[in-house]
């Protein structure tokens, strides 16, 4: 069986014995063991990171640059590797794991520019004869604790960001699909990078707890669900470390009476049911405003969830694939059963699918609910799966106190024609990123990502400028030039050639 280890300076070395089982979802079977970590291995690795992370940090901004410019392409040149490889542990299919490459590539992008981005400030003559500017610096070592659902695009999201500013990084992936990661690391060193500047530890709550410890460590970046996100903002903030954690979502599509239906229903079969709904910024609420809206646009729905293909991550003409483990596919359906105990209408049923030839995998059928109310507990919690629920609003008003006083606050679309309507509805949802007419509005590389309230704790956002700032701290510097050559006279004398 395939042994996935740690990447750290002078191999993984002794290990703690302890492994976990990486599936293949498409076929249900195990295809790799991963070797999970403890505190004496992230010790060395912290080791390695603090040894490099001097000389990385001293390098001009310029030649770190031509490090990212390299990596970029060769994860170019390897891309369809890495999503063939990617799909195989995820169960995306492999469309959907170029997309999950490209847009970590393009923070990866957005790094190249890192010396523009580095430029302090100066102010002349603040006093009299006295010059003040400011510096951006690195903080030293960062680690970052990446989900299981992109294993390519949040690893480069934070280790993009901190190394080009001058980081040494430490990165845990998710146990589930570590493979990617570490080409990625493999990559980053082959394009320039100094042994140690990155380096990849695998691990559960035993290397997360030590990341969260480890007095070396100055910061932290974490993707995952919220009740982790707590903790882990909690204990690394305790822990005088910088710390952004993102939590769970449950993004709602406002659509009103005026909406293109067809085009809402478009995008509803690609934002709820891509990757098998197992990403933080899918769309698995949609509230129609007015029992007309909701009636008409079931209508349109149901034919065309119905047509979607459920496939192995390597059907070029599937939809979407299996979820990540049997574990999960589990979960998923127990919401499904919950959802219908609570009085929801089953629609369309996913449970209980199973595709021809794969009888094993970890296939969930697209699920369909309408009727679903703020007060149910699946409609609370975040499902995570191909599931749709339908909530219904009466106006606008009641439509815009959903996502708003929902305990989370990732992402939220509206659909309309009336823009009074959307720029009204975008100034007061309570939600940190909002779509108008798009369906999963992540911000491009040069703005940021980041949710509210339980979808992220931590006062600053990921990538663009804001994760600039959160992987550097600003030196501020006043300097006088005192006039004279020394003897106490205030003779100002210019040097001469010869």
């Amino acid at each position: 069986m395939r042994q996935i280890d740690h990447f750290i300076v002078g191999g993984a070395g002794p290990s703690s014995g302890r492994k976990h089982q990486v599936w293949n979802p498409s076929t249900g079977e195990v295809q790799a063991e991963v070797a999970l970590g403890d505190a004496a291995l992230l010790q060395r690795a912290v080791e390695a990171a603090k040894a490099v992370q001097p000389a990385w940090a001293a390098t001009n901004p310029q030649k770190r640059a031509r490090v990212m410019f390299e990596f970029k392409r060769l994860v170019e040149a390897n891309k369809q590797a890495l999503a063939e490889m990617l799909a195989s542990e995820h169960g995306k299919v492999v469309e959907d794991a170029h997309g999950d490459i490209q847009r970590g590539l393009e923070v990866i992008e957005y790094a190249c520019g890192i010396p523009q981005a580095l430029k302090g400030e100066y102010t002349p003559s603040a006093g009299p004869g006295i010059d003040v500017y400011s510096m951006r610096v690195p903080l030293g070592i960062g680690a970052g604790i990446t989900p299981f659902n992109f294993p390519a695009m949040i690893p480069m999201w934070m280790f993009g960001m901190a190394c080009a500013a001058g980081n040494a990084f430490i990165l845990k992936p998710s146990e589930r699909d570590p493979s990617v990661p570490v080409r990625l690391a493999e990559l980053f060193l082959e394009a320039g990078s100094p042994e140690g500047v990155l380096q990849v530890v695998h691990g559960d709550k035993e290397m997360v707890d030590a990341i969260l410890d480890h007095p070396d460590i100055a910061a932290i970046s974490f993707v995952g669900s919220s009740d982790i996100a707590h903790y882990i903002y909690s204990r690394g903030t305790a822990n005088a470390k910088r710390v952004q954690a993102f939590g769970g979502a449950k993004n709602h599509g406002i659509v009103m009476p005026d909406a293109d239906l067809d085009q809402v229903v478009n995008d509803l079969a690609g934002a709820a049911f891509g990757s098998a709904g197992e990403r933080c910024m899918a769309l698995p609420v949609v509230v129609p405003i007015g029992e007309d809206t909701a009636d008409k646009l079931r209508e349109k729905l149901i034919p065309a969830i119905n047509a979607l293909r459920v496939g192995v991550s390597t059907d070029k003409d599937a939809h979407y694939g299996p979820v990540v483990t049997p574990e999960h596919k589990a979960r998923v359906e127990q919401w499904i059963t919950t959802a219908e105990q609570e009085g929801g209408e089953i629609v369309i049923d996913g449970r209980g699918f199973s595709l021809q030839g794969h009888e094993k995998g970890f296939f969930i059928g697209p699920t369909l609910i309408d009727r679903v109310t703020p007060q149910m507990k699946s409609y609370q919690e975040e499902i995570f799966g191909p599931v749709l629920q339908i909530v219904r609003a009466k106006d606008f008003e009641d439509a815009l106190k959903l996502p708003s006083e929902h305990q989370y606050g990732n992402g939220v679309a509206i659909f309309t024609r009336n823009g009074h309507a959307a720029r009204e509805f975008a100034s007061r949802v309570n939600v940190g990123m909002v779509g108008i007419n798009v369906p999963i509005p992540v911000p491009v590389a040069y703005h940021s990502f980041g949710g509210w309230k339980r979808s992220g704790f931590g006062d600053i956002d990921q990538y663009g400028m804001e994760g600039l700032r959160f992987w550097t701290k600003t030196k501020k510097v006043t300097q006088r030039w005192p006039d004279g050559g020394g003897d106490g006279s205030n003779a100002f004398i210019i040097p001469t050639m010869g």
